[in-house]
C-alpha cells in the first residue's frame, strides 16, 4: 500500500519524533521527583544513556516506546510500507537493548523498563500505580524491573 503523504512530508514527520524527553519519560520524571527521588538524565557515562539514572540506588529506568522497541502489545504493529527496513531497524533496537542490559549488569547497575503501554492506550495502568511500583523497585535491591500495560 503506498504512503498517503509525500516523501518530504513523511521525512519531516519522522524527524519530529524525539528520542529524549518523550511524554512517557516526562510523566515518570515528574512523578518520581514528586516522590522525593533525585536523578540524572541521559547519563553519558552509563551504557545506553538511560533515560533516568538513580546513582544513590545504582538503578536506571528506561521509558521504552512500544513501537520502537518491538513490544508485543496493542501499540505495536509491523508497518506495511517498507517492511524490510522496519524489521531490520526494530530488530537492531532489540539487539542494542540486550547489549545495553548486559553492560549495565556487568557495571553493577540495576535496570528498570517502563513500557509505553503502561502509560498510554487501552491497557494503561493508573499513573499512581506505575509510580508506586517504580518507587518500590528503586528502593529494593531487585536487579530487574519491568512494567507494561494490563493484558
Amino acid at each position: 500500500m503506498p504512503d498517503v503523504v509525500t516523501p518530504e512530508v513523511r521525512s519531516r514527520m519522522m524527524a519530529g519524533i524525539r528520542g529524549k524527553n518523550t511524554k512517557p519519560e516526562l510523566i515518570l520524571r515528574r512523578g518520581l521527583h514528586a516522590l522525593g527521588f533525585r536523578f540524572r538524565l541521559h547519563d553519558r557515562a552509563l551504557p545506553g544513556k538511560p533515560d533516568i539514572a538513580f546513582p544513590r540506588y545504582r538503578a536506571v529506568v528506561f521509558a521504552h516506546g512500544c513501537f520502537w522497541h518491538g513490544h508485543g502489545c496493542h501499540l505495536f504493529k509491523w508497518p506495511s510500507s517498507r517492511p524490510d527496513f522496519w524489521r531490520t531497524k526494530i530488530d537492531r533496537n532489540r539487539e542494542v537493548d540486550a547489549l545495553v542490559s548486559a553492560a549495565l549488569l556487568e557495571a553493577g547497575w540495576r535496570q528498570g523498563i517502563v513500557w509505553e503501554c503502561a502509560l498510554k492506550g487501552k491497557t494503561r495502568l493508573p499513573i499512581e500505580t506505575v509510580l508506586a511500583e517504580c518507587a518500590s523497585w528503586i528502593r529494593s535491591d531487585a536487579p530487574f524491573f519491568e512494567i507494561k500495560g494490563s493484558a
